[in-house]
């Protein structure tokens, strides 16, 4: 396989040159721009700060792929997300669901024979496969609002908010080469713009909720002789 031979997936771009794509290309920043935001709030929470780091990589790594477009960036674009999707998983079953670290892996691993289900599910629809990959996430966040429905109301409508929200940037990201005649730059920008803001908007969930557990443990030790 030649790593390095050019693609061409997107509606924006015209040829192989490094500019070819420059909207899709610079509304990469978004991931940045919202990694900064996240950072100062998840001070002192590892998890939190690891998955604004891998947020910011998000960034970077798909700003290769819509600058240089070949099949080794394109891995570049996609291991970051995987990776933020995975530590996620993790940290929802661990803090959300309140599973010891060693089921939360569990789960996570999950993930994967989950995914490998789903994937080709979502790829036989018509409108979905072009982004069938990612149609799993929001399914499972999802589930994970259901899951939280009672025991914490408000994490779980955090939740619905960001699969909301990622359901419409996987829209517009699907969207994106049946809208070439009508517009030259396509709709894969959107899914920058909405996928940064829903990423940066589940770290702050999963900071509130951190934050809400570590309120109520004070609160308890207080009460107790």
């Amino acid at each position: 396989m030649d790593w390095l031979a050019a693609v061409d997936q997107y509606c924006e771009r015209t040829g192989p040159e490094y500019w070819a794509e420059p909207v899709n290309a610079l509304t990469n920043a978004a991931f940045v721009l919202a990694a900064v935001v996240v950072w100062p709030r998840v001070r002192g929470l590892p998890m939190g700060q690891a998955m604004a780091v891998v947020l910011a990589v998000i960034g970077v790594g798909s700003w290769l792929f819509h600058t240089h477009a070949n099949r080794l960036t394109g891995v570049l674009d996609v291991t970051p997300i995987a990776v933020f999707i995975l530590l996620y998983v993790f940290a929802a079953a661990r803090d959300f669901l309140g599973l010891r670290p060693m089921l939360a892996g569990l789960v996570t691993a999950g993930f994967v024979p989950y995914a490998l289900v789903l994937t080709p599910a979502f790829g036989a629809l018509p409108f979905f496969g072009i982004s069938a990959m990612y149609w799993p996430v929001p399914v499972l966040i999802l589930i994970f609002a259901a899951l939280l429905a009672r025991s914490a109301p408000a994490t779980s409508r955090g939740l619905v908010l960001g699969a909301v929200i990622l359901i419409v940037s996987l829209v517009f990201r699907s969207l994106d080469q049946g809208v070439c005649s009508a517009l030259p730059y396509g709709t894969h920008f959107l899914w920058h713009l909405l996928n940064a803001i829903m990423l940066g908007w589940m770290i702050e969930v999963w900071r509130r909720h951190v934050a809400f557990a570590a309120v109520g443990r004070q609160i308890a030790g207080r009460r107790t002789p």
